[in-house]
């Protein structure tokens, strides 16, 4: 369990990140269009794809602390380049880093976390501390954006970035005290499989198991959707006419609006079907999303904190709902294949998103997303009466 804390550590100064606060103002100071960040979102989540099963494979392998101390690494690296950074291929550069970084991190923590309860025989609590180290993260993306947005008043952006890269030392630092899980693997587990019947071991799990499709595709969907929020929040509040003084309060209340999400996710699984929950999450994006592009004043502002909320309980009970079925021989490289169809989307996502931005503004951009999390809404209405009619349990 003294990973369990640790991990808590790691993750607030990880994203005690007062630079995020003003990214987009930092990046649109330095020549960087909103054209120009899609395409950065582009590439990091091309890289990622091309990246996620390898570095699942080598964490379940060869360790998943190492890949930790890797993405650690990068991390404070991707700081002191965007420090330097002047055109956009310095920011393409720091952004294909930091998918690699993500890479390497994406399925091993959950794993390492998943085996460190599991060593303490506390695994039926998975979800719960993956609410936990969320709703931590959002408390110091919370604590950044306050503090980001007064030090970037008096003492410029620059210096929000010398900031960033210290907090990210001290999470290389707390990676390193990490110790690995004793896993109890066969000696065919531990020999070296080649990547390819790694992977079809992993697809073949995957098809026997149907009833992860409805929950994977609604991380996949809500997981791209979400990530065009977190990256033009800045600009859209900027449209509404709302002054950057008040950025870090409304950068907090989108985060703070996640907590409960996550904190109460695992009593949600308690109450209803996951099926359902997906379900009701699936029209709230929708909804949200087309209030946003046809709304520009206050019924767009509560529809950005809608999406918001509903996002906080999808991560929890999608990774619950996956390492609950899985062995730890494969952990990181299957938690990875969702990162890689939530990238995927990201990447058909960000061309129609920066395509209808490019012409109709931001409001286009939300627009099309309203559309994509519509139309996979009948697909989770049909699998949400199927298991409400079904004697089976979801679980089985």
């Amino acid at each position: 369990m003294s990973n369990v804390r640790k991990l808590y550590l790691i993750c607030f100064f990880h994203h005690l990140i007062p630079a995020y606060v003003i990214e987009r103002l930092f990046w649109e100071e330095r020549g960087m269009t909103v054209a120009m960040v899609v395409l950065t979102e582009i590439i990091y989540a091309s890289t990622i794809v091309m990246l996620e099963i390898p570095t699942g494979i080598f964490a379940d392998k060869w360790g998943r602390k190492r890949l930790l101390i890797v993405a650690a690494i990068i991390g404070v690296l991707e700081f002191l380049l965007l420090l330097f950074a002047t055109t956009f291929w310095h920011f393409a550069l720091v952004v294909f880093l930091t998918a690699i970084a993500t890479s390497a991190a994406s399925g091993a923590d959950k794993a390492l976390l998943y085996d460190s309860l599991k060593a303490a025989g506390r695994e039926s609590s998975f979800e719960r501390i993956v609410g936990r180290l969320n709703a931590i993260d959002i408390i110091a993306v919370m604590l950044a954006a306050i503090s980001g947005s007064l030090l970037a008043g008096q003492y410029g952006f620059a210096f929000n970035y010398w900031l960033s890269c210290g907090s990210m030392l001290i999470a290389l630092a707390l990676t390193l005290t990490l110790r690995e899980p004793v896993r109890d693997l066969t000696p065919e587990e531990s020999a070296a499989i080649p990547i390819r019947e790694y992977v079809l071991e992993s697809i073949a799990f995957l098809r026997s198991h149907p009833g992860l499709y409805p929950i994977m595709l609604t991380g996949m969907i809500t997981g791209a959707s979400i990530s065009f929020v977190d990256e033009f929040w800045q600009l859209y509040l900027d449209r509404q006419g709302i002054p950057v003084a008040a950025f870090g309060v409304c950068s907090a209340a989108l985060f703070f609006i996640r907590l409960p999400g996550n904190m109460l996710a695992y009593k949600l699984k308690q109450r209803m079907r996951i099926s359902t929950v997906m379900l009701l999450v699936g029209v709230v994006f929708a909804g949200g999303f087309a209030l946003l592009a046809l709304s520009h004043g206050w019924i767009g502002l509560l529809a950005l904190f809608a999406v918001c909320a509903a996002a906080g309980v999808v991560e929890p009970l999608t990774s619950g709902y996956l390492h609950h079925r899985i062995d730890s021989s494969k952990r990181a490289t299957l938690d990875s294949f969702q990162s890689l169809a939530e990238n995927a989307a990201l990447v058909l996502t960000g061309l129609g998103f920066g395509y209808f931005a490019s012409r109709l503004d931001l409001f286009g951009g939300f627009g099309f997303l309203a559309w994509i999390c519509a139309g996979y809404l009948p697909y989770l209405f049909i699998t949400a009466r199927r298991t409400a009619n079904s004697p089976i349990s979801e679980d089985e």
